[in-house]
């Protein structure tokens, strides 16, 4: 999804129009328990490389430049990402049955790199200790599109064999028309700030199925 930043970029007629600063490839482990119901998923985000540069300088880590942190540089890089606004959703969105399932902020964070990028984990239990895991949905975005997360990480199950995993990937193309097309009817001064643009992430993002059977 990186390359819709220049797309974007060349078809915008107003350049405050929002689109991706952060990129974040994105991966799920649904965990489920012997009853069949989801107890807990566990995100992984690996971010960019400019993002992860700027992140490591800020930080005074990675002093030697070679792309590995120690283990006190882990230690202290783990949880930056998990400092949470009350509200937060964690850029997740869960259902099962298609009921929203409620999901605690982020524990167990940790942090490590990979060439250079960052690479974190949290856990999220979901509330009430599990909902049934036979039909659950899940999707990964910023409302805003100001980070474009990517499914491009294991999406996994940690539980019954039987447990089914699909997804539906999402149009680009027909997306991007269709933006491209909204954009030719607003006006190049328009004040954005005060008007009501459609908020356009989650039609970017990859729709996750889990399907377990019921015990």
């Amino acid at each position: 999804m990186r390359w819709l930043v220049t797309i974007l970029s060349c078809c915008l007629p107003i350049p405050a129009l929002a689109h991706p600063h952060v990129f974040i490839d994105t991966g799920l482990e649904f965990v489920v328990d012997d009853a069949g119901q989801l107890t807990h998923v566990r995100v992984t985000w690996a971010y960019d490389e400019l993002y992860s540069l700027f992140q490591l300088e800020e930080m005074k880590l990675d002093q030697d430049f070679d792309g590995v942190l120690t283990e006190s540089e882990k230690k202290f890089l783990s949880g930056f990402d998990a400092e949470w606004v009350e509200g937060y959703n964690g850029d997740l969105v869960v259902y099962a049955d298609g009921a929203p399932v409620s999901l605690s902020g982020p524990m167990e964070a940790q942090a490590t790199t990979e060439d250079g990028r960052i690479v974190t984990t949290h856990l999220r239990e979901v509330a009430g200790g599990g909902v049934p895991a036979n039909a659950i949905t899940a999707k990964a975005f910023d409302e805003t599109y100001y980070t474009a997360y990517e499914v491009t990480r294991p999406v996994t199950v940690s539980g019954p064999s039987s447990c089914q995993i699909s997804r539906i990937d999402p149009d680009i193309d027909g997306q991007l028309a269709q933006m491209q097309a909204f954009l030719r009817t607003l006006d190049a001064d328009l004040d954005l700030e005060e008007n009501d643009i459609p908020l356009v992430g989650e039609s970017f993002a990859t729709e996750i199925f889990v399907s377990c059977p019921n015990t």
